[in-house]
């Protein structure tokens, strides 16, 4: 009715009306481009300088264990600060989408820029380990989340085909802000002191983070995603439900690795200088890997991708972590796994997306991320806990359960994979019956 109404209108008014309906039509397909790549670029940015700049907790962590800086602490203390980074990041995550819903992503973006850099610069005053706790773990992980959170649900407004790709190539910006951030953090530890290390951490993160949350822009004005901070409806879906248990499983990996790798690099022998070079070829194997894995799944299917690459993560940590002894297994190991470690950070936006949809995207999120509060949270303790301090294998338990997660993590995600396929076939048979 609307292409004869354009072909033949019978008054202005109705072909007015009819062209600005199609135009609205037209205009929530993602355009796959335009200033959709300026997001991909503050997106990118905001990753480097929040989840980047957390990258680098392994070179504080490794200083706190070393050094006496705070006698009432102990390596449970150091490695729970840690995971509270992530786990407060995503405990927030309600509140950021309520703030989103109400405000816009502006608000909770910019009080998140506050939340991490005053968590920096009050650690850096730090005495006492309860003040290391609110300041580092509890501020700067809210920071993060409030900064975060509003801008990973922008990128898959904006893009449809390479949905995967851009946000491959923005989930590399936490490669590149980890390897800038752990160079110069060991650097600064060494040639200043820990106080002015925490210090620029929050000043240079801040600055980079305002100028990419003053040049980010939202659809959510044509898309009208339902931003519903925790809509338990979505559990109803057995999809969502694998989706959520791919997630929560593999981040028992993610935490371990990323934390325990410069610590494991330390118990073979290897010197301070190496384990800086570990931590940062980590960096930069995420950074190399990342955009690689999007186009991957743009091309091969997002959740197969997901699901193929964490198996994958498994293949990698028994078959060259498990068996190095050596700086140069250990560095293949990082450069190999850097890429794919952090997979549900890569997929988990395109991979709701395929699951629930754009307007449902948002609540999908939400829930992704208060599903994974408890493996950020708990993995590292786990790890340290499983660690043998005198043994010749001091880390052989935590590996072991570190490949055992992306395993069981793999099988979530290839279910996921074999009852959207079963549902997407279904409904093509559906609308050619039509």
């Amino acid at each position: 009715m609307r292409t004869e109404g354009l072909q033949q209108p019978r008054d202005v008014s109705d072909t007015t009306l009819t062209r600005e309906l199609s135009f609205e039509e037209i205009q929530e397909l993602p355009p796959d481009g335009g200033y959709g790549w300026v997001c991909v670029a503050c997106c990118f940015t905001i990753n480097a300088f929040t989840w980047g700049v957390l990258s680098s907790y392994g070179v504080y962590l490794a200083y706190y264990l070393q050094n006496n800086i705070f006698p009432d602490g102990t390596s449970f203390d150091f490695a729970l600060i840690g995971g509270l980074n992530f786990s407060m990041a995503m405990i927030v995550s309600p509140l950021a989408t309520a703030l989103t819903r109400r405000y816009g992503v502006y608000l909770p973006m910019a009080l998140g820029i506050l939340c991490q850099t005053s968590g920096f610069i009050s650690a850096s005053f730090a005495r006492l380990i309860w003040q290391l706790y609110l300041s580092q773990g509890v501020l700067v992980g809210f920071g993060i989340g409030l900064t975060w959170i509003p801008s990973i649900a922008v990128l898959p407004q904006w893009f449809q085909k390479r949905r995967s790709m851009a946000n491959g190539i923005c989930s590399a910006g936490s490669g590149i802000g980890g390897l800038m951030f752990s160079f110069a953090v060991r650097a600064i530890l060494s040639n200043a002191s820990l106080a002015w290390a925490l210090r620029i951490c929050g000043l240079v993160s801040a600055f980079m983070n305002i100028l990419a949350t003053c040049a980010i822009r939202s659809r959510n004005h044509i898309v009208q995603p339902r931003l519903h901070p925790f809509d338990v409806r979505l559990f109803q879906r057995y999809e969502v439900l694998l989706a959520l248990a791919w997630g929560f499983v593999s981040m028992f990996g993610y935490v371990i690795l990323l934390f325990s790798l410069s610590d494991f690099a330390r118990s073979i022998g290897l010197g301070s200088g190496q384990t800086a070079a570990i931590t940062a070829l980590l960096n930069l194997g995420t950074a190399i890997g990342r955009p690689v894995v999007g186009v991957m799944s743009d091309k091969f299917g997002r959740i197969e991708t997901a699901g193929s690459v964490t198996f994958l993560c498994f293949v990698s940590v028994f078959a060259i972590w498990v068996p190095a002894t050596s700086y140069g297994a250990t560095i293949c190991f990082a450069i190999i796994n850097g890429g794919i470690l952090g997979v549900f950070w890569m997929t988990i936006a395109p991979v709701s997306a395929e699951v629930v949809g754009l307007k449902e995207l948002p609540s999908m999120l939400s829930l992704a991320w208060m599903m994974v509060v408890l493996p950020c949270t708990f993995s590292e303790v786990i790890a340290l806990k499983l660690r043998r301090v005198n043994a010749s294998r001091e880390f052989l338990y935590a590996q072991i359960f570190c490949g055992l997660a992306y395993l069981v993590a793999s099988f979530f995600a290839f279910e996921l994979w074999r009852v959207h396929r079963k549902k997407t076939h279904a409904r093509l048979l559906d609308r050619r019956g039509d």
